[in-house]
Parts: structure tokens; C-alpha cells; sequence
């Protein structure tokens, strides 16, 4: 491998994305180095008083096929692909000439799945054959090759080739694993777009940085962000990464896993509702008719646990609730738009990062991955939505219309609290969660020590009860009725205790694990 810096003599310039190309060309033409293009390309080099041949030129054969075929030829390949120190000979007896920088971006097929209404056919003429094979080539001869499929690029080259009129070996190298990260994520979004299985024998995940991060979970944790590069049908309706900071500093690496859980438990509901969150963990729900009411009832709900959290509402924010907020600490709020004297009340707090989020639309059904040791976890997500008819009256007791309304409450925000997770609620406002615990048990107490008064409540629990510990544990509290999905050896057994305590109990059938 030569690890030398190389020369740059002939450059085949073949974009897609033209941004900054017109510059980086007449810098090359400037220090001499032939110029070949082909199509739009060769166009505006022209257009633009650079001297440029064309490849049909180089190759003696026309670009032909409404373009499919252009670059597909040995005078193009032998140039890119051959040794100096090994292939020279051969080269000179088919009169292939070196080129030493390939510069190349492909097809937009990411932009054309983008529009509304795209045809297979439409998507499968923007998928593009020479591109990629030019820079595999160019790439796979890092030893005498320089390859760029990113413009941020041009100026480091042009830089180099200024200064030395040669590439170094760590440059070319760099720009050799650039290039086949933007073949492998093109193919990957390609795959993806014609795959109709959920689950396919292979899955090839492609993200695009979104921005370095100052640390990650604890300072001494290097990190950054980075945008999932999916089809529209498979992305996520509503990403933080999103959202517009109209006021604070950068969100950090907690800011953004808090404030995506924070996201989907807002996107359970419709109605005007409030969701505060720590810790990765709902402390406060509110839903209701009045924006203003709720938002105070989910902040009281634990106040103690909100200090320093998370305030995420779906409705315009307005000057009554940004005034409510004016004395209380907490790190980011969000809403989908803030009227002019709400968000100036908000920007008195400096350090306050205030987020728009834009539309809040319901929780659409993607893929979630979790990446454990040597592998990946792939599954839907979790969009069942339990009603009324759903519920399966196992006690003596029935409960209420009011009790019900609040036990399917309740169960929208346990789908996001982490498992073992156990909400008490009345009038569609949480009083106390227990959020994972090792012990179903424990999080019961945990969840009643918080709630301040649950005479008339409603308790939920995200999977069955084991045994009846945790009902006799409620036996004094006032709670009147417990939503929970059934199912263990000893349902009896809870039941009975339910019975004994004069307690109503419902089955969904359907658990709500959350383990993050």
C-alpha cells in the first residue's frame, strides 16, 4: 500500500449536490489539473468559464440510455482503479490515463422518497449505479486515489494540493472511509424503502450526525447526536432533534433521551394535557379541558420530583402559564408554539431551554431498536391503546364511570413509566408513581407514599400482581379501584383480596413493560 502523498493531475468531478463544485474546480483548473465531467456537471463547469472534457470524450463512447450508462467503462475504471507501481504497463498499452481524484455524490433518491406521492418507478430512477461504483473504485485504490462525496471536503483538498500540490496518505485515508460510509447509508436507505418484511434476515441501521454533545451521561463520557436515516413511512412523526430552542443552551445528552420520553407520553393524548418528566420518568400528568388547570395540576402532582425537570404541554403556551412558571425551576419546556408574551416571560430565565415542537401529532406504529452487547433488539412500538370495551370487570365491586375515565388515564402514562411501574390517579391528574422498582410491592408503596391524598383514586399497575401483598399493603388508603392487565397463577388470589378490601378490579388483558 502506498502510503505517500500523491500527486493530483486529472480529477473526474460528477455531483448531484453542486454546492460549492463551481469553486472547487476552478481551484483544480487553476493548479493544472485536467478537468472530466459528465452530464449536469460538465454543464455548469462550462457555464462558468472552466475548462472541462467530457467523459464520452475520455471514453470515445456517448452517454447513452436516458443517462444510465456514462461512467461504466474500462478508460473510466482502469484510471481509477490501477496500481501506479504495478499497473503501469498495462494502462500504457490500452491508453487508459490515471485519475487521481474522483469526485462524486450521488442520486437524490433520499430527497425523492421525501415527496408526497412518489412512485416506485420515480424512486428507482433515482437510484444510482455509476456514482457509487466510481467512488468504491476510488476508495479501494486509497493508496494513489483521492475520493470526496462530502463539499465540506473541498477546502481540505484544495488546501493540501495549494500547499504540496500532492494528497497526504491520512487525508486520502480519511476521505477513503467518508466515501464508503455514503455508499453503505445510500444502499442502506434503499434497502429500507423496498422492504415490505418487519423483520428481514438482515438490517442494515444508517444515522446522520445531528451535532457533537458536550459529554454523555456523565462528563467524562464522550458523545453526539445523530438523525436516523429512514423512509417517511417508517420515521417518526415527532423527534426532539426537531424541534426549535428558542431559548438556552444546546440540549445535552439527558436532555434529549428525557425529553423523547417526555415527547411520546404527550403524544398518548389529545385533550389539553401537561406531562412533567425526570429522570426519564413521568412524576406529573394532567389532562382536562382547561390548558391552564391541567398544566398546574401535573406540576403539583410531585412537585418535589419536578424541581429541575422536564414541562411539556399541546397546546400554545400562553402568558398565563408562562407566568405560572415564572418562580419554579425546571430545565426545558415545550410546546407546539408560544404566544409573543409567554415566551418573553420564558426568556427571563436565561438558562431555560424553551422548545417549539411544532405540530404534536398521536404516537405513530415505528420500529424502536435497542443495541445490547453484540447486537440489536427489534421491535414495534408499543401504540396499544386500551378502552372501555376492552376492560374485563373481575371483582364484586364495579367501578364508576369517573373511575374508569381515570384507571385508561392512568394506563396512557404507565406505558411510560419504567417497569416495575405502578400510578395512582384521580380526575385525570397522577398523584403518585412507583417507577422501577424491583418489587411490584415496592413500587405499590412507593407510589402511595407520594401521593399526597388518594381517598377515591385509582391505581395502575403495568403487569399482573404476583401475589396480594401489594393489595393488602392499599387495604387503608382510600384507593377504590386498580387497573391491571391479569394474568398470573394467583389472579385468584388477588381478587379475592380486592373483594375482602372492597375494592373494584379491571383487566385489560394487555401489559405495558417498559423497561427503557
Amino acid at each position: 500500500m502506498n502510503t505517500q502523498p500523491t500527486p493530483v493531475k486529472r480529477a473526474l468531478l460528477s455531483v448531484s449536490d453542486k454546492s460549492g463544485i463551481v469553486e472547487f474546480a476552478k481551484g483544480l483548473s487553476e493548479m493544472g489539473v485536467e478537468l472530466i465531467s459528465t452530464g449536469g456537471t460538465k454543464r455548469i463547469l462550462l457555464e462558468n468559464d472552466i475548462p472541462v472534457k467530457g467523459v464520452s470524450e475520455l471514453t470515445g463512447f456517448p452517454e447513452m440510455m436516458d443517462g444510465r450508462v456514462k461512467t461504466l467503462h474500462p478508460l473510466v475504471h482502469g484510471g481509477i482503479l490501477g496500481l501506479r507501481d504495478a499497473h503501469a504497463a498495462a494502462a500504457t498499452e490500452h491508453g487508459i490515463p490515471w485519475i487521481d481524484l474522483v469526485v462524486c455524490n450521488l442520486y437524490p433518491f433520499e430527497a425523492t422518497i421525501n415527496k408526497e406521492d412518489v412512485r416506485l418507478e420515480q424512486a428507482v430512477e433515482q437510484i444510482d449505479i455509476g456514482g457509487p461504483t466510481m467512488i468504491r473504485s476510488a476508495a479501494k485504490n486509497v493508496g494513489w486515489v483521492s475520493v470526496i462525496v462530502n463539499p465540506s471536503d473541498y477546502e481540505k483538498v484544495l488546501s493540501e494540493l495549494k500547499e504540496s500540490s500532492t494528497v497526504t496518505y491520512e487525508t486520502r485515508k480519511s476521505l477513503c472511509a467518508a466515501a464508503f460510509r455514503h455508499t453503505a447509508s445510500y444502499d442502506a436507505l434503499i434497502g429500507a424503502y423496498l422492504t415490505e418484511e418487519p423483520f428481514p434476515e438482515e438490517v442494515t441501521l444508517t444515522y446522520r450526525k445531528f451535532s457533537p454533545l458536550r459529554y454523555g451521561e456523565n462528563p467524562h463520557q464522550s458523545a453526539a447526536a445523530y438523525k436516523e436515516v429512514v423512509p417517511p413511512a417508517k420515521k417518526e412523526a415527532l423527534s426532539i432533534l426537531d424541534a426549535e430552542i428558542l431559548n438556552g443552551k444546546q440540549l445535552s445528552y439527558n436532555n434529549l433521551n428525557d425529553a423523547t420520553g417526555t415527547i411520546e407520553t404527550l403524544r398518548e393524548f389529545s385533550d389539553p394535557t401537561c406531562i412533567v418528566v425526570k429522570h426519564a420518568n413521568p412524576c406529573g400528568a394532567a389532562t382536562g379541558e382547561n390548558l391552564l388547570e391541567v398544566t398546574k395540576a401535573a406540576f403539583e402532582a410531585d412537585r418535589l420530583s419536578a424541581f429541575g425537570g422536564l414541562v411539556a404541554i399541546n397546546r400554545t403556551c400562553t402568558k398565563e402559564i408562562a407566568q405560572y412558571f415564572r418562580k419554579i425551576f425546571f430545565e426545558i419546556f415545550m410546546a407546539p408554539d408560544y404566544e409573543p408574551e409567554a415566551l418573553e416571560i420564558l426568556r427571563q430565565k436565561k438558562n431555560l431551554r424553551v422548545l417549539r415542537l411544532g405540530e404534536v401529532p398521536p404516537l405513530n406504529q415505528i420500529q424502536f431498536n435497542k443495541f445490547v452487547g453484540g447486537g440489536l433488539l427489534l421491535q414495534d412500538r408499543d401504540c396499544a391503546v386500551i378502552e372501555n370495551s376492552d376492560l374485563k370487570v373481575v371483582t364484586k365491586n364495579t367501578p364508576t364511570k369517573q373511575e374508569i375515565a381515570d384507571m385508561l388515564f392512568g394506563w396512557k402514562v404507565l406505558k411510560h413509566v419504567k417497569s416495575n411501574g405502578i400510578l395512582i390517579a384521580k380526575d385525570q391528574t397522577t398523584l403518585g408513581i412507583g417507577p422501577g422498582q424491583v418489587s411490584r410491592v415496592d413500587a405499590v408503596k412507593v407510589a402511595v407514599r407520594k401521593s399526597a391524598d388518594t381517598q377515591g383514586a385509582i391505581l395502575a399497575s403495568d403487569a399482573f400482581f404476583p401475589f396480594r401483598d401489594s393489595i393488602d399493603s392499599l387495604a387503608q388508603t382510600g384507593i377504590k379501584a386498580i387497573i391491571q392487565p391479569g394474568g398470573s397463577v394467583r389472579d385468584q388470589e388477588v381478587i379475592d383480596a380486592c373483594d375482602e378490601h372492597g375494592i373494584a378490579m379491571v383487566f385489560t388483558g394487555v401489559r405495558c413493560f417498559n423497561h427503557g
